[in-house]
């Protein structure tokens, strides 16, 4: 089978390499000169751009899009005039579902395929594989299937759910067609706002772990300072990073993103290569905005979200207000940072 494939970045690249290496014939292209050269170097058939990448794509074509949201609707206009009938355009990036629900019905009024594909796994996909979340034409998806075989992870060493029995399913080896355009990024948009409360049900708690010496440290006693009832009561020294060891081994909440965790801690337990600043591509945002729409509480995934914001000084203004209105009705002076 070949593949077009539009932007080789973090994830790009390596998708491209896994499937040359499972046997799929992979034309690239990217802006970026050196990273087509590296894959060419590699097996890959290179392209100079959108329209020397369809020319060397035998019909139908199918061609794989992994950029930025932003700039898929500009990819797509710019493909589509090299395009006929029957062929494929494939969203492998994290685009909005409404966008996917738009996108495929004006491309089906020039014959033109649609697929959106929710795509999980970094940079370790390429030795891990991809989770692949897709929206489709039934007869569509069904023709990409060797494509989505050779980026999903197969069913590894992950033991069987009670229950299943008999051939793998296709959500077992780790990709699943979840229905109609839209359906792909809809379940990685709920897939991504969960991972914004995961990581931050994390962060949180060892945060706490970390401050659990807070009753050793000398504290100010004034009116702007809420005593520590019992100091004695918070004179622990954790070491978080042996924490989140012992928690991998065993513990009901071990999972791939605590083993990351683990990870970073052991790198730097301080973690004072970071600066705290938390960013959002999106798909948090949707996940609330689609709950609003749904009438379906999701307290952690909006509390997550609004958090990132905070980490950013978006609240900063919001809280010098609090501030002055403290000041106001009762003279309170800010304490200065220590």
């Amino acid at each position: 089978m070949q593949l077009g494939i539009v932007g080789l970045g973090r994830m790009g690249a390596n998708m491209a390499r896994r499937l040359m290496k499972a046997g799929i014939e992979c034309v690239v292209y990217d802006r970026n000169a050196a990273s087509v050269e590296a894959l060419q170097a590699e097996g890959a058939t290179a392209a100079t751009g959108l329209a020397d990448l369809v020319q060397k794509l035998h019909e139908p074509r199918y061609i794989w899009m992994m950029i930025p949201a932003a700039y898929v609707e500009g990819l797509i206009r710019d493909l589509k005039a090299h395009l006929v009938p029957g062929d494929t355009l494939i969203d492998g990036g994290n685009s909005y579902y409404k966008d996917d629900l738009s996108r495929a019905r004006e491309l089906v009024n020039d014959g033109i395929h649609y697929v959106d594909v929710g795509t999980s796994g970094g940079v370790w996909g390429l030795e891990r594989g991809y989770c692949l979340m897709i929206g489709g034409e039934d007869k569509i998806v069904k023709d990409l299937d060797p494509v989505f075989a050779a980026l999903a992870p197969g069913m590894g060493d992950i033991p069987r759910t009670e229950g299943r029995t008999g051939q793998p399913s296709q959500a077992e080896l780790g990709y699943l067609h979840c229905g109609p355009s839209g359906a792909g990024h809809f379940v990685k948009m709920v897939h991504n706002g969960i991972e914004y409360a995961l990581m931050a049900a994390y962060a949180e708690g060892m945060n706490l772990l970390r401050h659990a010496n807070v009753g050793a440290a000398d504290r100010e006693v004034d009116a702007e300072t809420a005593p520590l009832r019992n100091p004695e009561d918070f004179r622990f020294d954790i070491d978080v990073a042996e924490v989140a060891e012992v928690w991998r081994r065993g513990s009901v909440i071990g999972s791939w993103l605590l083993d990351l965790t683990a990870n970073a801690l052991s790198k730097n337990p301080e973690l004072d290569n970071f600066s705290g600043r938390v960013s959002d591509s999106g798909e948090g945002r949707w996940t609330n905005i689609a709950a609003i729409e749904a009438g379906v509480p999701v307290h952690v995934l909006s509390a997550a979200l609004y958090d990132r914001f905070s980490s950013r000084g978006e609240g900063v203004f919001g809280n010098k207000l609090l501030s002055a209105m403290r000041f106001e009705f009762g003279g309170h002076h800010e304490k200065e940072q220590e």
